[in-house]
């Protein structure tokens, strides 16, 4: 099928090839047509499968029928609520070469900048705004942006709103919106609170499924490391030393985790960038920018930061921390062995991190190739670290030696 089967107008048409986009993608073949009919739809389809396109192009099409002159004022017709600065960036940029052609205007809010810029912005009216939840509340308490005359409300990246802790925001922004609304849902997991989100919100949806969450691409291979958890740091020092070579993504729980591993590669001289979301949008972007030009090599981030980035030719993946969420291994590893090529994904597994392995395992239904030969391995006795919080009455001696203090002041 090409994109001109797909009933595309001529001016997008011409933005698409000028894209290189020979012809389209599963999702984008299987979506377009049924977004282009105004039905509510919901996409679940892997990272790197062409989802902006497959909602942007029909959009954008849907909006052209119609479109205003620049003069005549602009309402918000299209909505795109992601979680993260990096991907509202991302979807905005797809739009406008999408639109080149066109007289449709887009823009962009997020976070952690200015408020003044983005108001200008809308000021001067939009046809399509991309925006994070927070953001678009806030700019909405100060009447700044009217979404009383949106027709399409697209939720992009659905399932890390919800992990982001945005489902309430979500919800309201929906009830901001009119009633009456084509609503498109996109994510690359469908865990079960997606689900209900989609089933509360959604009418009668069609639903479209592109590569089951729990598969791997063929070009991925698979290694895991048993390493205690003192002696990750070392590990990978000493796989990057002798091992492994080209660009690196590598993937830890938290922000602090991150600023470590990025001040000790630093240390050792190696190119590294960190990204997490403490960071300013321009050292953000700036970072990005770093490793896609090849100024460093080795991007260290948290899911959060790097979900929805679209980073091409990583050769390797290595999840420094087990993920908790089988499916976020799945979306990790997913980002190399792009496009039929071939690529690494790394784990190193500490004795509390076991039981992410097993589930991980169950999910993608296969073993993952266990390493044992490297410097730090793991006791096969070894027992996870319970920590015990402080304060607990329940610490071992406390009892009998506050007792002893009693007996003694009594006599």
């Amino acid at each position: 099928m090409t994109f001109k089967e797909l009933k595309l107008n001529k001016p997008i048409l011409r933005a698409v090839f000028e894209k290189n986009y020979e012809q389209p993608t599963l999702v984008q073949e299987r979506a377009i047509p049924i977004i282009l009919s105004k039905k509510d739809t919901i996409v679940s389809a892997p990272t790197g499968t062409g989802k902006t396109a497959a909602y942007a192009l029909p959009i954008l099409q849907l909006l052209f029928d119609k479109q205003d002159a620049p003069k005549k004022g602009k309402k918000i017709r299209a909505l795109v609520v992601c979680p993260t600065r990096e991907l509202a960036v991302q979807i905005e940029e797809n739009f406008k070469a999408y639109s080149t052609y066109t007289n449709l205007r887009t823009t962009v809010i997020f976070g952690g900048t200015s408020f003044e810029p983005q108001k200008e912005k809308l000021k001067k009216g939009i046809d399509v705004l991309v925006a994070t939840p927070g953001r678009l509340l806030d700019l909405h308490k100060q009447d700044c942006v009217n979404l009383d005359y949106v027709e399409t409300l697209v939720l992009d990246e659905a399932d890390l709103m919800l992990d982001m802790g945005f489902i309430n925001d979500v919800r309201k922004i929906e009830r901001l919106c009119p009633t009456k609304k084509q609503i498109l849902l996109f994510s690359a997991t469908m865990p079960h609170k997606v689900e209900e989100l989609a089933s509360s919100i959604l009418k009668m949806p069609e639903y479209i499924e592109v590569a089951p969450t729990s598969s791997t691409a063929k070009g991925i291979q698979q290694r895991l490391y048993y390493v205690p958890k003192r002696n990750k740091i070392e590990l990978c020092l000493h796989l990057l030393r002798n091992e492994l070579k080209g660009t690196c993504i590598i993937f830890r729980r938290t922000k602090f985790g991150v600023d470590k591993l990025e001040k000790t590669l630093l240390n050792n001289n190696y190119k590294a960038v960190g990204l997490h979301g403490d960071k300013s949008q321009s050292m953000r972007q700036e970072a990005l920018n770093e490793f896609i030009k090849g100024t460093s090599n080795i991007l260290i981030a948290t899911d959060v930061a790097a979900r929805g980035i679209d980073i091409k030719e990583v050769d390797i993946i290595l999840n420094f921390d087990i993920p908790n969420v089988s499916e976020t291994y799945v979306h990790r590893i997913g980002r190399t062995a792009r496009a039929g090529a071939t690529g690494l994904a790394i784990s190193f597994c500490s004795a509390d991190e076991k039981k992410y392995i097993k589930d991980i395992q169950e999910l993608i239904r296969k073993e993952i190739q266990i390493i044992e030969e490297h410097p730090y391995p793991l006791d096969p006795k070894a027992k996870p670290v319970v920590h015990k919080k402080k304060g607990s009455k329940h610490k071992k001696g406390r009892k009998s030696v506050a007792s002893k203090k009693k007996k003694k002041r009594w006599y």
